[in-house]
């Protein structure tokens, strides 16, 4: 029972002050010059090479020579010109890439250098400027308790811009997390199959149905964002802990080894369980923390996922 009442528990953190428009402008501009410092230096042609389209589009006709495979001959040509012609078609390379992110009072606390939800804008700026350069469309949507915007997939890189003021800007109505009603609302608003990057700390809630429905339909990939308090516990002595989500407050001794293991453990198996939930429906995970650059890790998944694809 302590660990369900911690799971999203910090040090009394509460949610930021609505930033002004200057100071907004100010972090837009500034995750905008690292993200394309970072795409230009690393990610750019990783990204082709992983992402690839996976429509096709007719391309051409063109005449029949021995060896063609005979089930691309269009018939209707044939009858009307009297000689085989092949269809050949090429690679749709336009994707459409949705950020879906947890914008919920858990992104926005912690005890780490930054909140989790500004680690969280930056590596979506990152991946978001890496598919605009590749002339992908574009989404994102926020969610907290309940689904709270959802921006429709576009090209450019003013979209993009726009993407992460949202996502700087979001102050969502409400404080709690549902994964899984933001998966269902994704079902509905997006029906294409598209690239979903899934952004959380995915400390709560059960979301197992609606993730394989979506796994199902989009290329799902998660990206888990954590904090230290969020695996462990300081040996800080007696504490009030309130949880971000719900407000709840209790007072722990932090320095019973055996309360700072029981959350630990607690934590630990909720992590392998989604992880074998995420393994077994084909699932990527991206795993960064607010004390770390997360460039590491974005390489570690472009390099295994590239393995794949060249495999």
């Amino acid at each position: 029972m302590l660990t369900r009442l911690f799971r999203r528990a910090s040090r009394g953190s509460a949610a930021p002050e609505p930033a002004n428009p200057a100071e907004l402008l100010r972090r837009v501009r500034a995750i905008e010059l690292r993200a394309r410092r970072l795409v230009d230096a690393l990610f750019a042609g990783q990204y082709v090479a992983v992402f690839r389209g996976r429509g096709i589009d007719f391309y051409e006709l063109r005449a029949y020579v021995p060896g063609d495979d005979t089930r691309t001959i269009d018939w209707k040509t044939f009858a009307r010109r009297g000689e085989p012609f092949v269809r050949r078609y090429r690679e749709d390379r336009e994707l459409t890439v949705i950020f879906a992110v947890d914008v919920s009072a858990s992104m926005r606390s912690g005890n780490g250098r930054r909140p989790k939800a500004d680690v969280a804008a930056e590596l979506c700026a990152v991946l978001a400027l890496a598919a605009a350069r590749n002339g992908d469309r574009v989404g994102l949507l926020l969610f907290a308790e309940s689904p709270e915007r959802y921006i429709r997939p576009a090209a450019g890189q003013r979209h993009v811009l726009r993407v992460v003021r949202e996502l700087l800007g979001a102050r969502p109505s409400s404080r709690g997390t549902d994964l899984a009603a933001a998966l269902g609302h994704l079902q509905r608003v997006h029906r294409r199959r598209a690239t979903v990057f899934l952004v959380s700390d995915f400390l709560g809630g059960s979301f197992a149905r609606e993730l394989r429905a979506a796994a199902d339909r989009h290329d799902l990939i998660a990206i888990c964002v954590r904090s230290p308090l969020d695996t462990d516990l300081p040996a800080a002595g007696i504490v009030r802990l309130a949880d971000a989500e719900t407000g709840r407050v209790v007072e722990v001794d932090t320095r019973s080894a055996a309360v700072r293991a029981a959350y630990a453990e607690a934590v630990r198996r909720a992590d392998e369980e989604r992880a074998l939930l995420f393994g077994s429906l084909g699932i990527d995970e991206i795993a960064v923390t607010t004390e770390e650059d997360y460039v590491p890790a974005l390489i570690r998944f472009f390099e295994q996922r590239q393995a794949r694809v060249a495999s």
